[in-house]
Order: structure tokens, then C-alpha cells, then sequence
């Protein structure tokens, strides 16, 4: 926690008191369903709260900005991102119900109005947005098969509308065949050990419009 206030001092009264409370929410629901392996909850604010604020130091949202989480597990990096951005849109998706219902329990708790959580498949999913983010849930080829036509035409930050991904290690051959993706260190933010390998994937995609049936 202390290390969120230093990279994140200019958070309100509100948004401190909703990151103070996401241990023991996810404390007390681990203890039911094991969404955090027991191994990291201990170690929640590093691992998960704060790997997940990684991709705000590499483009932080505007207000009004949808952004969809693909195999959002527990919430993350999801309900980090909700809570620091709190005029942006976050739609969370995971195929387990179970990690649905903490996600759900943990927005009431901390009473986020700009999430929503549903359980279903990705390339099931409706309508487009800026940033699709998801911490490593596939390998790249088949994350951009699932979600390749659900980007927004209109870009309005520094980086394009595309994939912002948490990955770790070396990618080289994951991202051969994707020539316009850039790799940030987040070892250049945070200073940890556990984040000396890993990054954040960044990988525009083209607004591809899609055609009716009828």
C-alpha cells in the first residue's frame, strides 16, 4: 500500500480508503474460493494490486474511456484500474461464475459505479473499446483472434486503441508475427523484484468494422 501512495500521490480520501480495503475483501474471499493462489494473497498489493496499476504508468485513461478486461479472475488488473480511473468504464469477463461473483462482491463492497462483470466468452462480447487489457491469460495470436474486432475507431490517447497486456518474460517469439508491438519494462516503475520480468505489451489494432448479415 505504501508503495501505490508514493506512485500514486495524487489519489483522493476515497480512492486510498478503496485500496485499504481490498486486502481484507480478498482476504475473506479467498478463504471461500481461491481466486488468489494462497501463496500471493500475502502479497496482494505487489503482485496483483499494483502489477496491475503497471499499465497506468504506461497510458493512463481519459475520462470517458471504455476499456474491456478479458479473463479478469479476481479483478484484476480490472478493479485496480476502476479505482484509479474512476470516469472510465471497465467491463470485466471471465468464463469462471465463481470469479465473476467475487468481482461482483468486491465492486459492491467498494461501491464502484463504473464497473460492470458478467460472466462470457470474449468473442462473445458486444460493442468496441479504447483498450482491451488481460494479465496473461493466453498466448498473444489467439488473445487478438478473440478480440480483434471489438476496438474502437476514434483514438483520443498518446498510444492507439489496441491491447494493453500483462506478460512476463521473453516474448520474442509470441510477438514475431506482431511487428507493432512495444514492450515496457515495468522494472522502470517498480522497483520490486518480483517485477524485474515483466512487462506491459502494448499492441495497437485497426478499428475493423463489422459486416451486417442482413
Amino acid at each position: 500500500m505504501e508503495e501505490i501512495l508514493k506512485q500514486f500521490p495524487n489519489l483522493t480520501e476515497n480512492q486510498i480508503l478503496q485500496f485499504q480495503k481490498l486486502e481484507a475483501l480478498y482476504q475473506d474471499w479467498n478463504a471461500k474460493i481461491n481466486v488468489i493462489s494462497r501463496k500471493d494473497i500475502d502479497e496482494l498489493y505487489t503482485k496483483h494490486v499494483l502489477h496491475s496499476l503497471a499499465i497506468a504508468k504506461i497510458q493512463p485513461f481519459e475520462p470517458g474511456t471504455y476499456i474491456l478486461d478479458v479473463g479478469t479472475g479476481g479483478g484484476f488488473p480490472g478493479i485496480p484500474l476502476a479505482i484509479l480511473f474512476p470516469e472510465t468504464r471497465f467491463y470485466l469477463i471471465d468464463v469462471i461464475l465463481k470469479k465473476i461473483n467475487v468481482v461482483k462482491a468486491v465492486m459492491e463492497a467498494l461501491e464502484l459505479k463504473n464497473v460492470k462483470a458478467e460472466q462470457i466468452r470474449a468473442s462473445e462480447v458486444k460493442g468496441d473499446y479504447d483498450f482491451i487489457v488481460s494479465r496473461a491469460v493466453t498466448n498473444m495470436p489467439d488473445f487478438v483472434s478473440w478480440i480483434k474486432d471489438k476496438i474502437k475507431k476514434q483514438n483520443k490517447h498518446n498510444l492507439l486503441n489496441g491491447i494493453l497486456y500483462l506478460k512476463g518474460g521473453d516474448l520474442t517469439e509470441e510477438l514475431k508475427d506482431f511487428p507493432r508491438a512495444t514492450e515496457y519494462d515495468i522494472a522502470d516503475f517498480f522497483k520490486d523484484e518480483f517485477f524485474e520480468t515483466k512487462k506491459v505489451v502494448h499492441l495497437p489494432l485497426k478499428f475493423k468494422a463489422i459486416k451486417s448479415p442482413y
